[in-house]
């Protein structure tokens, strides 16, 4: 069997978003959890054009049981799951994932199954239709990370993130966003 992800050895444990959580959450975390722009943007703002994107990995398969459930996808449908890291001048600022339905796919004309090392935020945010339907939070212990996600980052504390369902022309996928300590500085 392939492994489901390069970045965790098992799912991450995700709690809804819900009125009172947000307080949990430490302050500097918070602006980059609750942002509702493109984070890709964001880093732009602050670091300048050269943030840019190391695809980690991009192949069709079935996403972890939560995801799927969170998208309404039967068992073994394949969906399309990229990991990336975003960087600017090799400082590690995000990690994420992302699963895309193949009909999701279909509807954004192929776009999203041809991203190369193109951030995400950059083409979704540019669908004028873009809609957030949910959001849930994590805090990752390092146990949770594979060798081969530590490998591309030194992760010695729990990791604060996010997943974010959106829809474009109602048709949904799920981004994950883990904000790694370099962004929080």
């Amino acid at each position: 069997m392939t492994t489901k992800s390069l970045l965790f050895n098992r799912e991450p444990s995700w709690q809804e978003n819900c009125q009172g959580l947000r307080h949990k959450i430490p302050e500097n975390i918070q602006s980059w959890t609750y942002e509702s722009g493109s984070l890709t943007q964001r880093l732009r703002n602050y670091y300048g054009a050269g943030v840019a994107v190391k695809v980690l990995l991009q192949r069709w398969q079935t996403p972890f049981l939560s995801e799927r459930r969170l998208l309404k996808l039967p068992e073994h449908q394949y969906s399309l799951i990229r990991e990336v890291l975003l960087h600017v001048n090799g400082k590690p600022l995000i990690l994420a994932r992302t699963i895309i339905p193949a009909s999701t796919v279909k509807t954004a004309k192929s776009n999203l199954s041809k991203l190369g090392s193109r951030p995400l935020g950059e083409i979704i945010f540019s669908y004028p239709k873009l809609e957030r339907i949910a959001m849930d939070i994590t805090l990752i212990n390092p146990s949770t990370w594979t060798q081969s996600a530590l490998t591309e980052v030194d992760i010695k504390q729990p990791i604060w993130g996010r997943r974010t369902v959106y829809a474009i022309a109602h048709q949904q996928m799920l981004v994950s966003e883990f904000f790694l300590p370099e962004i929080l500085k």
